[in-house]
């Protein structure tokens, strides 16, 4: 019989993580299946171009896997039992309910935004966390007219693309940047120097400690009671894990993540694997990661060659897992790359300009590239099982020696 791999969810980290698997594994020991709730790969560090008006590439998940191996099922995952070693889901289109029965799993839902509970931000806010939402914010701002508000909550990664894009997008319109905290504080000195001159030129308003604490209708108010009129409000105030997880017997940390060792592997049920946003990892200085593609593929790949070392008797993987910068597009013309440290912490290097919006343009079609090519620096051949696991079973089988990283 097949060994049986299911990877939930399509983005980086599970697409890149399907595709590795198919890739190292030889097809007649095993069957790699990836599922997913739509037909399409999506970009999602796109998103903000989607919403202001950009056409980005259709990128079908049967042609990013095409010769891979992987077996697609387009389905939304309902439940996990991980007890059972089952994944319900729900086919879409015709809605039928299906159970599958996995002895790897690979769960990598990721993440959805955030709305931290804020009254009115469901109903009254949009978020580009997810492709829909995205295309809907799109919709809204095609409709707004020259000089009506709109307000980006939220002064993370995402806010300062978000509202950087839009106002280079739509100069007619008067945009303002709800943070929570000082504009760019976690930047270097020039980060900051670039980020606020980017603002001034964009004609970008930043309301700074300013933590939002309402949404209404056509408008959003903060804490010390000012009321921000706002025409279109999108919410990039963080994200949240997909609730799934929690409801399982895993052992998952206070933000639902799923708690996991340095191979990306359940610390409660050995066959059960978590990357990406779904992952709760340490990282250098015992930090967690944060949510990011930077961290969804390596991850992946660490938990692909975890699990093909394990089945077939190779050497484990070990590579230390860290950054090395912070990539924002500041438009289409403009861009901040911040040097960090190993643990996110910002160095005093940093590139701008043309020149880092171009570098932040190369890392997306990296990103998306390595979706497709998952086996940079791997042999092309596939490796036979040679050390299954048991079937049903609790206990992990004996590690091989680890290997020192390149």
């Amino acid at each position: 019989m097949q060994h049986r791999i299911i990877v939930l969810g399509a983005g980086y980290a599970g697409a890149s993580a399907a595709g590795r698997l198919a890739r190292r594994l030889h097809r007649d020991d095993v069957s790699v299946t990836l599922v997913n709730a739509e037909p399409d790969f999506v970009e999602r560090v796109r998103n903000h171009e989607l919403a202001t008006g950009r056409e980005l590439p259709h990128r079908p998940l049967t042609d990013v896997l095409a010769g891979t191996g992987v077996d697609l099922k387009v389905a939304r995952v309902t439940a996990v039992d991980v007890d059972r070693k089952v994944v319900a889901v729900a086919v879409t289109g015709d809605g039928g309910a299906e159970e599958l029965a996995y002895d790897t799993l690979v769960y990598a839902l990721g993440s959805r935004w955030d709305d931290h509970g804020v009254p009115g931000a469901a109903e009254h806010a949009h978020e580009i966390a997810g492709r829909a939402g995205a295309l809907r914010a799109r919709e809204r701002l095609a409709g707004l007219t020259a000089g009506q508000p709109v307000v980006v909550v939220g002064g993370g990664l995402t806010g300062l693309e978000a509202a950087t894009e839009i106002a280079e997008s739509r100069p007619d319109l008067e945009v303002t940047l709800a943070a929570r905290t000082g504009l760019g504080d976690w930047l270097s000195p020039k980060g900051q120097a670039h980020l606020r001159a980017v603002f001034g030129r964009l004609g970008i308003t930043a309301r700074e400690n300013a933590e939002v604490t309402a949404v209404e209708d056509g408008r959003v108010v903060t804490a010390d009671g000012t009321v921000l009129p706002s025409a279109l409000t999108v919410w990039t105030a963080g994200f949240a894990v997909h609730p799934i997880a929690r409801a399982t017997t895993l052992e998952v940390g206070d933000t639902g993540q799923i708690v996991v060792d340095g191979t990306m592997r359940s610390v409660s049920h050995p066959d059960v694997y978590a990357v990406g946003d779904a992952a709760l990892v340490q990282g250098p200085g015992d930090k967690p990661l944060r949510m990011s593609c930077a961290t969804g593929t390596p991850t992946a790949w660490q938990a692909a060659d975890a699990i093909a070392a394990r089945l077939t008797g190779g050497k484990m993987p070990h590579v230390p897992l860290r950054y090395f910068n912070q990539c924002i597009s500041l438009g289409r013309k403009d861009g901040l790359i911040q040097y960090v440290t190993a643990d996110d912490r910002a160095k005093s290097a940093a590139l701008t300009g043309r020149v880092a919006a171009l570098y932040k343009e190369l890392i997306c079609k990296s990103a998306a590239w390595g979706v497709a090519h998952p086996t940079l620096g791997l042999p092309s051949r596939r490796r036979r099982i040679t050390h299954p696991a048991p079937a049903g079973s609790a206990t992990p089988a004996p590690e091989p020696a680890p290997e020192s990283a390149a």
